[in-house]
């Protein structure tokens, strides 16, 4: 406060900075809501299993990075963790859906980050049938204790609506959503390999985004 007695243009300058430094403050607030979705059946999650693993499609394998530049390597270097890449070209929610237990539920999952959904939206795969598939994939690895993190894709005009698809599987199943995990990505030439694929840069801007998400659980 202001000692009494001071002059208006004090008092004036003194509130402004009080009404920036509140909306500075609720900026970032409302910037972490928007960014991560926590259901509050995630937040008593009792992790256990070993592995770190990173399952989806092309995101995940890496197409258009250098070697060791995929998000799930750069993943690992920011954590000082083993990651495992079971990312694969290509991968539609039903692909994945079938090599779901040879590759994440046979390795001991702690936490799962997902990238699925892209290929199924290209393909024109009906929307329900592929939230189907991702609330199951997303249940079966919650059942043996691990902790789920969904990156979700939001495509302007061309969604068909999946990014509510995302919400809802995050809500029902208790996973942690990224609604979108190319956001400030997707179309800026400096990030991207073509037109659906970051390079090393957006690779790195993905794995940072996977990595806020888990340091309350890592």
């Amino acid at each position: 406060m202001p000692p009494p007695g001071a002059p208006p243009g004090r008092l004036f300058l003194s509130f402004y900075r009080k009404i920036v430094l509140v909306s500075a403050v609720c900026l970032v607030v409302l910037a972490g809501y928007r960014l991560f979705s926590h259901d509050p059946a995630v937040r008593d999650v009792r992790l256990s299993g070993e592995n770190i693993i990173c399952f989806g499609d092309s995101l995940t394998s890496g197409f258009g990075a250098a070697p060791g530049m995929d998000y799930p390597a750069q993943l690992s270097r920011l954590i000082g963790k083993p990651v495992i890449n079971a990312g694969r070209s290509g991968e539609t929610t039903v692909s994945a859906l079938a090599r779901l237990d040879r590759d994440v539920l046979s390795r001991s999952p702690r936490i799962v980050l997902i990238t699925l959904g892209g290929n199924d939206l290209m393909r024109g795969m009906d929307r329900r049938q592929a939230f189907a598939n991702l609330k199951t994939i997303v249940t079966s690895i919650r059942a043996q204790g691990a902790l789920v993190i969904i990156g979700g894709i939001d495509v302007p005009i061309r969604g068909r609506g999946f990014e509510e698809g995302y919400r809802q599987v995050s809500k029902e199943t208790g996973a942690v959503l990224i609604p979108d995990v190319l956001k400030g990505i997707l179309g800026n030439p400096n990030l991207m390999h073509d037109a659906i694929h970051p390079n090393d840069s957006g690779y790195a801007a993905v794995a940072r985004y996977f990595h806020e998400a888990m340091k309350p659980y890592l």
